[in-house]
């Protein structure tokens, strides 16, 4: 079943910590029920990759306007759980590790694909232009690679050609720009426009290489799924000798500390630095998280609502069940009603903050890079907001950690001054 992309976030925001009882915690239940909640988001995301993926094969099948809708449709419903993992992130670097070969942005897109003329990339970055789908090898600097046959295997290969990070063969944006295309709008109103018929058959293939193009991205859409079946497996109790079983047999204070550094470095480094005050300060719809589909604004939201989920011991899983457990709210409530709620309040305000970018886009027709835009006071008043808010709830997860004993967190800030 497929959801849009406002109708989950509507849901999830509508979810109070009341909908969930409150519950005794100790510091292991709590860090096992991370586990819990991890494997259920990891596993969400898997299946919504498999649904995308589904819906890829129909466009490859019989491309169409209508086919291709459903596979945008299938990428935006994958967003919504992949966004709300990334909590698990900074605490946790076997998914730091991994998770550049999923998510890794901005990306120089003429390394896949044409482009125009007047395309922007990073200066130097001699693979910003190769083309793969337009080619059979490609070169750069001393090295040549035979790139004839497109596989899962060979994209994952061409991540950091060249010691560049802006090249970005696999993972959801990747797939995001086949679908969509290169926004040419800037600032100004509208995403990608690409046509059904770049992936058409005989006369009917547009801009050449069409069948380049539906294998590329269907490699692209199965490399997806691998790696979040690996990663879903990192995180289940059924498994064996996983980074599950690994953090659960850590000394439990190290397992609260990830949790809490992970959440402060997405909300203030990660969340408020990179994807907002960039973006912003830059003005440039170049360094927007999903820039390709104007989706930033759910991406952000969903990143929020991650760390959200982490504090409440809380998550809305895409069937429409609830996973509910012992959290650090309860921990933090059982030693501090009072601070509970004054960090709470903190929780509630920076999701509502992020919210108005939501409601901007979805109800007001203003998305993420008309909000950045020079001249929009009132965008920026709105982004600005959100930042003020997440460096708020960041001190609220010191405070978190002050309360639960654990000293120096230091979330990563990523550099920016606040």
């Amino acid at each position: 079943m497929m959801y849009s992309s406002r109708a989950m976030a509507l849901s999830v925001f509508s979810l109070s910590l009341a909908s969930f009882p409150s519950l005794a915690a100790t510091p292991d239940q709590v860090v096992s029920h991370y586990a819990d909640l991890a494997h259920a988001v990891y596993s969400d995301s898997h299946r919504t990759a498999i649904q995308l993926d589904t819906a890829i094969n129909a466009l490859i099948d019989k491309p169409s306007a209508q086919t291709l809708a459903t596979a945008k449709t299938a990428w935006l419903a994958a967003r919504v759980p992949y966004q709300q993992s990334e909590v698990f992130r900074f605490g946790n670097a076997i998914v730091d590790d991994w998770e550049g070969q999923l998510n890794a942005w901005p990306l120089d897109e003429g390394l896949i694909d044409y482009v125009a003329t007047d395309y922007q990339y990073e200066l130097g970055n001699e693979g910003a232009v190769a083309n793969i789908i337009a080619s059979k090898s490609i070169s750069v600097g001393n090295e040549t690679v035979d790139i004839q046959q497109i596989t899962p295997e060979l994209i994952a290969s061409l991540n950091e050609l060249g010691g560049s990070e802006a090249n970005v063969a696999s993972g959801y944006h990747a797939i995001e720009f086949l679908l969509w295309g290169q926004d040419l709008n800037g600032t100004s109103s509208g995403a990608g426009e690409r046509s059904y018929t770049d992936f058409a058959y005989g006369e009917s293939c547009t801009s050449g290489n069409c069948d380049r193009r539906r294998d590329y991205l269907k490699a692209a859409s199965e490399l997806l799924i691998t790696d979040l079946a690996w990663m879903e497996n990192q995180w289940s109790a059924g498994v064996s000798g996983n980074y599950r079983e690994t953090l659960l047999n850590e000394n439990v204070e190290n397992g609260l500390r990830k949790m809490l550094f992970g959440m402060g470095s997405l909300s203030l480094g990660e969340l408020a630095g990179e994807r907002m005050k960039v973006a912003l300060e830059a003005n440039s719809s170049e360094d927007e998280h999903d820039c390709f589909s104007d989706n930033t604004h759910n991406s952000h939201y969903y990143n929020e609502q991650g760390i959200y989920n982490v504090f409440t011991g809380s998550y809305s899983r895409v069937d429409g069940s609830e996973v509910s457990g012992p959290s650090l709210y309860d921990m933090v409530k059982k030693a501090n009603p009072e601070k509970a709620g004054e960090i709470l309040a903190e929780f509630d305000s920076a999701r509502s903050a992020v919210f108005k970018m939501v409601e901007s886009a979805e109800v007001n027709g203003v998305y993420f890079d008309q909000l950045i835009a020079t001249n929009n006071a009132d965008g920026h008043l709105v982004i600005n907001n959100a930042i003020a808010a997440l460096v708020d709830q960041t001190r609220g997860i010191e405070s978190i950690a002050g309360e639960l004993g654990i000293s120096n967190l230091n979330p990563d800030s990523a550099d920016h001054q606040f």
